[in-house]
C-alpha cells in the first residue's frame, strides 16, 4: 500500500477523539441523558418552522406507504414519528436514555403501533438480533458520532435493501463558534469540534460509494423563558457542571441570547449536508 495514500477512516477516529478529549469524554448520548432536556429538545421541533423543515427532510426520502424504515439516532422521535404516519413500519434507534424515554411517551401520546424503539447505540447494534432487517430506507439524521464511521456506514448498508441517507455538517456551525470562545473559560483548553462533511464523503469514496450530495443552510431557534432556563439546557451542550461554569454560562449567554416577546431567544446557524445512495446489488 502507497504509505502517502490517507486513511480518511482514522481521520474522522482521530479527530473525533480529539474532540471527545476536549469535551472530557462527554458525547451525544451523555448530553441528552436528562428527560427535560430531551423534552425541551422535542418541544423546539414542534413549531411552525421546524416542521416545515421536517416535512421538507421527509419528502426528501424515497418513502411509501409500503417502507420499512431504519432511523438510527432517532431522538425524541422528531422524524420517526411523523415517518410512521405515512410507511408500513419504523426501527428508531436511539442511545440516549433521555431522548429514547421522551421518544416512548410521545409514541403512548400519538397512539402509534407502527414504531419499535431499540435502546442502543448504533456501534453495538447487531443488525440479526437486534432489528428486524431489511429496511428500504436507512438514514442517520445528524447523529454521526461514531467512532469508527466506515464500519458503521457499512452496517447501514448491510440493513439497507434500496437506500441510505446521511445528515452531516459542514464548517463552523454556530454552537462551534460559541463553543471555541467558552473552552478556554470553561475547561481551559482549545476546542475541538467535531470532523465534517469532507471526511466523510472521503470514506464513502474509499468504499466504493459517491453519493448524491446536497448543501443548504440551516438556521434554528432555541427560544427560553428564563435566563436560568437557557442556562440549564446549556450546561450539558457545553458540559458545565460547577458552579463557577454554569456562572460563565450565564454571563456569556446573558450578552448573546435576544429578547422577543418576553422570552429569550438564541439564533444558530450551520450549513448542511444530505448524502444518499441506492444500493446497486
Amino acid at each position: 500500500m502507497d504509505s502517502d495514500v490517507i486513511d480518511w477512516n482514522e481521520v474522522w477516529k482521530e479527530t473525533l477523539e480529539k474532540q471527545l478529549k476536549s469535551n472530557r469524554n462527554v458525547d451525544c448520548a451523555t448530553i441528552w441523558y436528562s428527560k427535560e432536556n430531551a423534552r425541551r429538545f422535542w418541544r423546539m421541533f414542534q413549531d411552525g418552522k421546524s416542521r416545515e423543515i421536517t416535512e421538507k427532510r421527509i419528502e426528501g426520502m424515497k418513502l411509501s406507504p409500503d417502507s420499512r424504515v431504519l432511523d438510527i439516532g432517532a431522538g425524541p422521535g422528531t422524524l420517526a414519528i411523523p415517518i410512521s404516519q405515512r410507511v408500513a413500519h419504523v426501527t428508531a434507534v436511539e442511545p440516549s436514555e433521555g431522548m429514547i424515554s421522551v421518544m416512548q411517551d410521545n409514541i403512548k401520546e400519538y397512539g402509534i403501533e407502527n414504531i419499535d424503539p431499540v435502546h442502543k447505540d448504533w456501534e453495538s447494534v447487531d443488525v440479526e438480533s437486534d432489528l428486524s432487517a431489511p429496511y428500504d430506507v436507512v438514514f442517520a439524521s445528524y447523529s454521526l458520532g461514531m467512532k469508527d464511521i466506515r464500519t458503521s456506514v457499512q452496517k447501514m448498508v448491510d440493513a439497507s435493501s434500496k437506500y441510505v441517507y446521511l445528515y452531516w455538517f459542514a464548517g463552523e456551525t454556530s454552537w462551534d463558534m460559541h463553543s471555541r470562545k467558552l473552552w478556554p473559560f470553561l475547561h481551559g483548553s482549545e476546542y475541538q469540534p467535531a470532523p465534517k462533511c469532507d471526511v466523510l464523503y472521503n470514506v464513502l469514496y474509499d468504499m466504493g460509494i459517491y453519493p448524491n450530495v446536497s448543501v443548504f443552510p440551516f438556521e434554528h431557534v432555541h427560544r427560553f423563558a428564563t435566563l436560568d432556563e437557557a442556562v440549564e439546557d446549556f450546561k450539558s451542550y457545553y458540559n458545565a457542571s460547577s458552579d463557577t461554569q454554569e456562572a460563565i454560562l450565564r454571563d456569556y449567554f446573558e450578552g448573546v441570547l435576544e429578547k422577543d416577546n418576553g422570552a429569550l431567544v438564541q439564533r444558530g446557524w450551520s450549513t448542511r449536508v444530505k448524502m444518499w445512495w441506492e444500493k446497486t446489488n
